[in-house]
């Protein structure tokens, strides 16, 4: 069919020059650096640096006129600092994390979060006095409040009421003052404007499942109730800012009445749409970019979305010039500007990509560029495989949309499907930890954007309705089959390995008839669809919208089905898919006898991004042996 012509190029490519194979810990280890920002004025430069494979971050304070000198270096003996943040160029805000399951509370009092949070300013070189933020909890930087120079407004639950309030902060002299309480009449939270001034409010109707959106005229106390969606439509509606050319008018991401979700001024003063600012048919709009600097705030730079790569579309000509010219020093790969000086004579470049696992550059005055590391130092870009985006049809004509990473070698591969979690979300272009990985070790990846997905339009999402395990299982197939066909994957080397809605996939992909896998591996994975609800969704008011729809074969209810090996792994302290879910599978498992394998990740939570080096070197062992010891021997 022709509609599928335009994947044939990537049948014949040629036989690279193999790459050393990587030590496990290029990949387990969690990234040497995790922020980079420049200071509003430029002269300073903060950045996050690991100080093991386990992270144990410290902060590094460079001045950008020698970044050869010894920076000030900050941290402390029993907490990680996690983030930082420029209030002015006198003062920076540092947040740090203490795991109390580990070190002894020093601080004293009790704790029954498994973090204690504390957050200091201290002297934008990193010199003076440290000064504890007093705030209970962990506290978030709100607005830097343009027009009050020694204030910014945080967030914290300030009353213990599991309601956060929001609190204009002296950063002098430490006084706050509380000008908006929390509370369930808005539970969906507060935002605001440009200048800092609350005027966003949410709120949730429980009783017939609805999401009112509430906002305020400039310097007006009245809310006013500009939309109401109803969840069960599952229509996207999301305030993004407001114009500040016009201070009465929003710019939303909404579908109104169309399948993609695009970006829409809304008139406050009428409730009504006023002109679609930019949209697609294929994907969903994924956002918009603006001005920060001082004065131009808030002002409507262009969008965002993604495809066979992230995508920026400009408005301000100024802008796309220089989005443009950084793209032009890194060709091969996805440049973007994370932080820079209010005068752009310094710029903090992060540059990712498929083969490249992300680095730091500084521009300064926009012509001297210097290299400021590495996330993942081992890994360079020889060691990583092209990925490509293709489009496959389903058995019932749907289209799914997909990223395959192809490894260096002759096809046909041994292959492996790694379905995203969720599965109310989607995959997105860009250095993928898991996938690479694998194809480093010779394997193809496949990453669907199966029925269910979000990100492709109403159609495309709900199209997975209570279809767990059914044709949302069926997308997964076929996208193998396919590989098959084009001669990209060898028939009898296919496995899955998936990880939350992934490891749902895995338990149901080992109990299906006629199985195109020769084993799978269950992450973190749901097998009891009677108690999905226990763990996987946030609140109450989630649960009670996903619910209906989230619905479909319980894998724990027919493991006598098993027909093929299965890996299973859980962290022992997941807080969104219990652990008990493994465990209850592994115990019908041994019942009937099947061929598997178990383990618990001790101290693992459930994202992956929560996993740390042992976690990390432990699942990326025990996968390869299981794919090359048992699956594919």
């Amino acid at each position: 069919m022709k509609i599928f012509m335009f994947v044939v190029w990537f049948l014949t490519f040629a036989t690279p020059v193999m790459a050393e194979t990587l030590p496990l810990d290029a990949f387990a280890m969690r990234p040497a650096i995790q922020r980079v920002s420049v200071s509003p004025n430029g002269k300073m430069l903060g950045m996050l640096r690991g100080q093991s494979l386990n992270g144990d971050y410290i902060m590094e304070i460079y001045s950008t006129d020698d970044m050869n000198a010894k920076p000030v270096r900050l941290g402390a003996d029993v907490m990680e600092i996690t983030g930082f943040t420029w209030l002015n160029d006198d003062r920076l805000w540092v947040d740090f994390r203490q795991n109390l399951n580990k070190v002894v509370d020093k601080f004293g009092g009790g704790d029954k979060t498994r973090y204690r949070y504390r957050s200091y300013l201290i002297n934008s070189d990193g010199t003076g006095k440290w000064t504890e933020v007093p705030a209970d909890g962990q506290v978030r930087v709100v607005s830097m409040l343009p027009k009050s120079k020694d204030e910014i407004l945080i967030s914290y639950d300030s009353n213990d009421n599991h309601w956060p309030d929001y609190v204009r902060y002296n950063i002098k002299n430490g006084r706050k003052k509380t000008i908006m309480r929390g509370s369930n009449k808005y539970s969906g939270g507060y935002g605001v404007d440009y200048d800092g001034d609350i005027r966003i409010a949410t709120s949730f109707d429980i009783s017939d499942l609805t999401v009112t959106y509430h906002v305020r005229k400039k310097n007006d106390d009245n809310w006013i109730q500009i939309e109401t969606v109803r969840a069960m439509k599952r229509e996207t509606f999301s305030i993004l800012g407001f114009n500040p050319e016009n201070e009465n008018e929003l710019f939303v991401q909404a579908n109104n009445g169309e399948d993609t979700a695009s970006i829409w001024a809304m008139d406050i003063n009428t409730g009504k749409y006023t002109e679609k600012l930019f949209g697609l048919k294929s994907v969903d709009a994924g956002g918009i970019l603006i001005n920060r600097k001082p004065g131009k705030e808030g002002q409507l730079l262009g969008f965002h979305y993604a495809t066979s790569k992230p995508k920026r579309v400009y408005i301000d000509q100024a802008e796309k010039a220089l989005y443009e010219a950084v793209q032009d020093l890194f060709p091969e790969h996805h440049s973007r500007i994370i932080s820079r000086s209010d005068d752009d004579a310094s710029m903090v470049i992060f540059v990712n990509g498929p083969k490249e696992a992300g680095s730091y550059y500084l521009l300064k005055n926009k012509a001297e560029l210097s290299f400021l590391g590495a996330r993942y130092p081992k890994i360079k870009s020889e060691h990583l495989s092209d990925v490509k985006y293709i489009k496959y049809k389903a058995r019932d004509g749907m289209i799914i949309p997909a990223y395959l990473t192809i490894p260096k070698g002759e096809a046909p591969f041994p292959t492996v499907i790694v379905p995203h979690g969720g599965p109310w979300v989607r995959d997105h272009p860009g250095f993928d930890e898991w996938a690479q990985f694998l194809a480093h070790h010779g394997y193809l990846v496949l990453q669907p954007n199966y029925r269910g997905s979000t990100g492709y339009g109403l159609k495309h999402w709900k199209a997975g309705d209570a279809k767990w395990g059914l044709e949302m299982q069926d997308d997964l197939d076929d996208g193998m089959n396919y590989l098959v066909e084009k001669g990209l994957a060898d028939k009898n080397r296919l496995a899955m390995f998936g990880w939350s809605y992934g490891g749902y996939t895995a338990f149901v992909a080992s109990t299906r008839g006629n199985n195109i896998y020769k084993c799978v591996v269950a992450g973190a994975g749901v097998s009891d669809m009677n108690k999905i609800s226990a763990g996987l969704y946030e609140n109450y008011f989630s649960r009670k919208v996903a619910g209906p729809f989230m619905k479909g074969v319980s894998p724990v209810e027919i493991v006598e089905k098993v027909n093929i090996p299965i890996f299973v792994i859980h962290g022992d302290i997941d807080r969104r898919v219990d652990v008990e879910h493994s465990r209850a599978f592994v115990d019908e498992l041994k019942k009937y006898h099947k061929d598997y394998k178990y383990i618990e990740l001790e101290g693992a939570d459930h994202f992956s991004n929560t996993l740390f080096y042992d976690h990390k070197t432990t699942l990326y062992s025990e996968l390869l042996d299981w794919l090359g010891n048992k699956c594919f021997k």
